[in-house]
């Protein structure tokens, strides 16, 4: 019986030109490595150059505060040249419309574009440089390793730092309004219309819509990574800024400082526990405790307060009418657009208690400690340690909470 070969292809092969071709091959690979040495030490400076380009654009490419740094230094120094009224570019350092019969009052105008749009280059530098210079450091000091997580505590501390100031500013300035503080209702309608206001007062309701602005702008060029409440944040700085437009130009500035002042202080106290949070210190729990009250009671309390006189007081007290002779626009259309726009932002805000008090009952009633509103876990290889990844089963650890 004839035995098949199941290899008839190597069968063939003699025995000969097989070890031949094994010479050869071995030939081959000796004067390859005999060039080797020489190569080496050229992909070895390729590769470094590569890497050092690499970091440098990676250093340029933070450095996203030099632009509008340039751009303030520019109009600085355009301003210098001529110092003086005519010089177009003074609008851009300085407040306009400075009322001559009224000490430290400034009317309202157009020019009060440039201010606003220098305002809002100047808090890019401000956001680019501590972000970069600053909190990434401090982040990198404080433990942070994960490249997401770092941007979210960089993102979260620079709205500390901002908040923080501007919910000063805010107090102080709501201090020294006549009739205004406690977010006092009545002064919102007795004194309209509010035509004109100090160098601060201005300044400060100028840098909050800059803010906003800014913040948009952020937004809509995809510099933060979107979030699952990405529709809910484009709402709400939609009605942020037509609040703000509506507000300054038809002279409603009491009303808006009230409502901008309840925003930032419930802001500062979020974004303060977010921080402790990606920092895991002990203080965090803490902290997510004080920022629900502050956001019920600023966000919810205060808020359905003026919503309440926008009811009751808005039509009763003070002038009600159009004049817009007398800069009077205190009629029915505004009352229900204001009206109805401070109601959609307080929908919103009872949106986000809702996923407030959730995170809360998720930590206290069984440990699970999760941002709702994240599209992705904080951490580049995977949940982090105390935050449970339910769709990978993830075990729960009870060591923080995510707001």
């Amino acid at each position: 019986m004839t035995r098949l070969d199941p290899f008839p292809q190597l069968s063939t092969v003699d025995a000969g030109g097989l070890s031949h071709r094994r010479s050869n091959v071995k030939r081959n690979s000796q004067d390859l490595a005999g060039h080797a040495g020489p190569m080496q030490p050229v992909i070895h400076d390729q590769s470094s150059k590569l890497r050092k380009k690499s970091r440098g654009s990676l250093r340029l490419s933070r450095r996203t505060w030099v632009l509008p740094l340039l751009l303030m230094l520019t109009f600085i120094t355009l301003y210098a040249i001529n110092p003086s009224e005519s010089n177009i570019f003074r609008h851009f350092l300085f407040l306009s419309y400075k009322l001559d019969d009224q000490d430290d009052q400034y009317g309202k105008g157009p020019w009060d574009f440039a201010i606003l749009c220098s305002y809002t280059i100047l808090l890019t530098f401000a956001r680019g440089f501590l972000m970069q210079e600053v909190l990434r450091p401090l982040g990198r000091l404080g433990g942070i390793k994960s490249r997401r997580k770092l941007s979210r505590f960089m993102e979260q501390m620079y709205t500390v730092y901002y908040m923080g100031f501007v919910g000063l500013l805010g107090l102080y300035t709501m201090k020294r309004t006549p009739g205004l503080w406690y977010f006092e209702t009545r002064a919102m309608y007795e004194s309209y219309p509010h035509l004109s206001h100090d160098a601060v007062f201005k300044s400060y309701y100028l840098m909050q819509a800059a803010f906003s602005v800014q913040q948009a702008l952020i937004m809509l060029l995809g510099q933060e990574e979107r979030r699952k409440d990405f529709q809910e944040l484009v709402a709400h700085h939609a009605i942020a800024l037509a609040l703000i437009w509506i507000s300054y130009r038809y002279h409603f500035t009491y009303l808006g400082l009230a409502v901008f002042v309840s925003h930032d202080i419930s802001d500062f106290c979020l974004a303060m526990s977010k921080s402790l949070n990606y920092l895991k210190h002990r203080a965090q729990i803490a902290s997510f405790l004080l920022c629900i009250a502050t956001w019920i009671y600023l966000r919810h309390y205060i808020n359905l307060r003026i919503l309440y006189s926008i009811a009751t007081e808005y039509a009763t007290i003070g002038p009600f009418g159009v004049n817009p002779e007398a800069g009077e626009y205190k009629c029915r259309l505004s009352q229900t657009v204001t009206f109805a726009l401070l109601a959609m932002l307080q929908g919103l805000n009872l949106f986000w208690l809702y996923l407030l008090l959730r995170g809360a009952y998720r930590y206290f009633a069984t440990g699970v400690a999760r941002d709702d509103r994240s599209e992705a876990d904080e951490s580049e290889g995977g949940p982090e340690p105390w935050v449970a990844d339910e769709s990978q089963g993830g075990k729960e650890e009870r060591k923080g909470v995510e707001v």
